[in-house]
């Protein structure tokens, strides 16, 4: 299970963009939800609704106190189930400070969880971005990986080309791997639109790319981040989900029985 968000960016300013070839192929050839909504704005609020199911905040500036509800790495663990997160520009694994030049907190906020922060083991679990090709070359990857690209690679401070770039250079090769077309599903959704308040956060793309996905499908159904958290854990076997995914639409019509 894998997770990737890019930042502020209106649904209408994706799909069909010329800048951006390699998303718009797989929002071609997987599905591609039309009516996903994010919940808030500013960011850290659906990075939240997308580890935790609840915004917990609308302060990008937050630094605590760190978050004790329910969140997906609990409901991980409780499962026997391995998570990554792979922040990109992360000084070092293990780190809950600010921002460091091009990687913000407020874009990896397990990092901001208690489950997670106050525990010795699980909090070397933050690793930077570098990590993952070393994973996925070694067949090492974690159940589940959120995937937290840099201020530039994400969009926010850089051109929707640079994002799609990143994108086509980094995350193809474990679409095309063996381990990956086997039983994996990416996600590749935006945090947040960046022209629209509709349901709270605007109009954005989400995408969701498997060899169990149905080719092509475009859904016209309302979802929000808290759909693509309860999906997360469903589709790894997770039966118990943390607040407001537990009452979410489920995302199952993208993907066949």
């Amino acid at each position: 299970m894998f997770v990737v968000i890019e930042e502020n960016t209106n649904y209408a300013s994706v799909i069909g963009n010329a800048s951006m070839p390699y998303l718009n192929s797989l929002a071609q050839q997987y599905g591609l939800a039309t009516q996903y909504y994010a919940d808030t704005h500013p960011s850290i609020g659906n990075y939240f609704m997308l580890t935790v199911g609840d915004i917990v905040t609308n302060n990008d500036s937050y630094s605590g106190p760190l978050v004790t509800e329910n969140n997906v790495v609990r409901e991980l663990l409780k499962a026997g189930k391995t998570w990554k997160s792979y922040a990109e520009d992360i000084p070092h694994a293990g780190y809950t400070g600010g921002d460091v030049g091009k990687y913000a907190r407020r874009h990896n906020t397990l990092a901001l969880v208690s489950d997670v922060a106050s525990d010795s083991t699980q909090v070397k679990n933050l690793v930077p971005f570098t990590q993952f090709a070393a994973d996925l070359g070694a067949n090492a990857l974690p159940n589940y990986a959120f995937i937290v690209p840099n201020l530039c690679n994400d969009g926010h401070d850089c051109s929707l080309s640079t994002a799609d770039n990143w994108l086509s250079t980094h995350i193809d090769p474990l679409i095309q791997s063996s381990q990956f077309q086997q039983d994996g599903l990416l996600i590749i959704v935006f945090d947040e639109a960046a022209s629209d308040n509709a349901h709270g956060g605007g109009r954005i793309v989400w995408v969701g790319v498997s060899a169990k996905a149905k080719r092509g499908y475009q859904s016209t159904a309302l979802y929000q981040h808290e759909s693509t958290l309860r999906l997360t854990l469903s589709a790894l076997g997770v039966k118990s989900f943390p607040n407001r995914a537990a009452t979410a639409p489920v995302m199952d019509e993208f993907f066949t029985p």
